[in-house]
């Protein structure tokens, strides 16, 4: 039986619509989340982290239909990954497509993860266009492991926050790989 989401995904998705913030469960840990196609959106995300915009964050799409618009080229092993993954499982790919330049590295690369979380596949399917997924803490500090530890700042500093309970008992940040369009295959986080 499909989960009843209705409320909460209208009122996030008014958020991401406005080029807001929201802050909302994912497959890993509470993330900071907006429109990852609006630039001003994202500058607000780097703003709120007090993070250089040269840090690239992560951004979540619902399929691999998704995915494939939104990376030039989709490395056959990056299929392997994501149907192997025992965990989340981030990519870095190369020659990202229809995203915020902001949300791209200097070296033209973007992380995306399809999203395993039905409440962010609902989201994202209702919203049309991926979202951006960063911890959510300030830069430096440690990502919060449940919503009691998320800082009072980045609570007032969103302009929605999904009611949702925590249901991820073992939340960690995903893994991270970097697939580079030569072939190149690179861990950068286990």
């Amino acid at each position: 039986m499909k989960p009843d989401f209705g409320p909460e995904l209208a009122k996030a998705k008014e958020a991401l619509q406005s080029g807001g913030l929201i802050l909302y469960p994912t497959d890993t840990i509470w993330g900071i989340g907006c429109d990852a196609t609006n630039p001003e959106a994202v500058k607000k995300v780097y703003q709120l982290k007090q993070r250089e915009d040269s840090k690239a964050l992560i951004c979540l799409v619902s399929s691999q239909a998704m995915l494939e618009r939104h990376v030039k080229q989709v490395p056959d092993v990056a299929y392997d990954i994501m149907d192997c993954a025992t965990k989340p499982t981030t990519i870095v790919f190369d020659d990202p497509t229809g995203v915020a330049k902001n949300l791209i590295a200097s070296d033209n690369t973007l992380a995306i993860r399809v999203a395993s979380d039905k409440f962010c596949q609902y989201l994202i399917n209702n919203f049309g266009k991926p979202i951006v997924s960063t911890s959510a803490n300030i830069s430096g500090f440690p990502s919060p492991k449940h919503f009691g530890e998320i800082a009072s700042e980045i609570l007032k500093g969103v302009d929605y926050v999904v009611n949702l309970p925590d249901e991820n008992k073992d939340p960690s940040p995903s893994s991270i790989i970097k697939l580079s369009n030569d072939g190149q295959v690179k861990v950068i986080r286990e």
